[in-house]
């Protein structure tokens, strides 16, 4: 496994200075924004594409540090009912494969989005309940006419690049669990396309992670990993429900809160998401982020990275003597 942090993080520092950051602290990855909500600060795909110069100069910053790029990162709604938003979210994602490609950068992480109710909607639409029954017309019809025709293209496209789209599964956004990541891969038709797992997510949707580690693991559809954790409080959650609509800037008094790795959920339990990681062959990047309305960045941070590399598995499995049989006995 190799330990990454989010470079949006620090998006009000320049890049030499966050990658010196990381290094210290002893991380070896790092995702990358490249557009959408989180910005470009520290990378737009277009600009780089269109200079060369510049582009072999980024990618040196993390060469001469031995760091590597885990992923770029944009996350926004292309399938937005507003055509000029869809537009401009659509060509940071098509922007960031193109990069990803030329830079030898094998996958992004960005969102599924969520189309409107109607061609003429003006505001995205997330249904969550199958009744009143319109609610299921108005599911069939958004992953019928919106999803999938347009993941397809770009799902074809990312794969053409030699790129894989880790959708990351978040409410809000029509892939937001392991079902509905599935349904993109498999209605798509299209492999480039999979999921990043955040147990954050996970979490205050009551989705068990290790459960949807092994669900996506069957599928082949694991391609990313989000190290993020999240507090369940009782008592609000049962006053607001899991879909609490106050403002992520309320510190106290939601149904539920991210918060810095070990603080929501205890170690024993991100040992035993490492463990089902491991198990389930995905050994790849484990990629900090930090929401903690508790905690400033930097302290999150630290303290993110400590709790991962005590959990973490970093060298490759050995079998076990018991399971080392004496030729002599074959």
């Amino acid at each position: 496994m190799n330990l990454s942090v989010f470079s949006v993080l620090l998006k009000d520092k320049p890049l030499p200075e966050v990658l010196d950051i990381f290094k210290a602290k002893g991380v070896t990855h790092v995702e990358v924004g490249s557009g959408g909500f989180i910005g470009k600060e520290h990378c737009d795909p277009a600009a780089l594409l269109a200079d060369k110069k510049a582009r072999d100069a980024f990618v040196d910053l993390f060469k001469e540090r031995d760091m590597h790029i885990g992923a770029l990162s944009c996350h926004g709604n292309p399938v937005h009912p507003q055509r000029e938003i869809a537009r401009m979210y659509h060509q940071d994602i098509h922007d960031t494969i193109d990069l990803a490609a030329e830079i030898g950068v094998d996958r992004i992480v960005t969102f599924s989005g969520c189309p409107g109710d109607t061609d003429d909607a003006k505001y995205p639409n997330w249904p969550v309940s199958p009744f009143p029954e319109d609610f299921q017309e108005l599911y069939a019809w958004q992953w019928e006419k919106k999803l999938i025709p347009y993941w397809t293209q770009m799902g074809r496209y990312a794969e053409d690049k030699g790129v894989k789209v880790a959708m990351e599964m978040h409410g809000g956004y029509s892939v937001h669990s392991p079902h509905t990541a599935i349904k993109m891969r498999r209605e798509t038709g299209c492999k480039a396309i999979g999921a990043n797992l955040d147990p954050s997510h996970m979490w205050w949707q009551h989705i068990d992670p290790c459960e949807a580690i092994r669900y996506l693991a069957r599928e082949d559809c694991l391609y990313y990993f989000h190290a993020k954790d999240a507090m369940i409080d009782p008592g609000y959650i049962s006053y607001y429900g899991v879909t609490d609509m106050q403002s992520f800037g309320v510190a106290y008094g939601r149904g539920w809160q991210f918060r810095t790795v070990g603080f929501g959920h205890g170690l024993k339990e991100w040992a035993n998401i490492m463990s089902t990681l491991r198990a389930n062959d995905y050994d790849g990047i484990i990629s900090v982020e930090h929401e903690d309305s508790y905690m400033s960045v930097a302290e999150g941070l630290s303290k993110a990275v400590a709790n991962l590399k005590q959990v973490m598995i970093f060298d490759p499995a050995s079998a076990p003597k018991a399971f080392a049989i004496d030729d002599r006995f074959v």
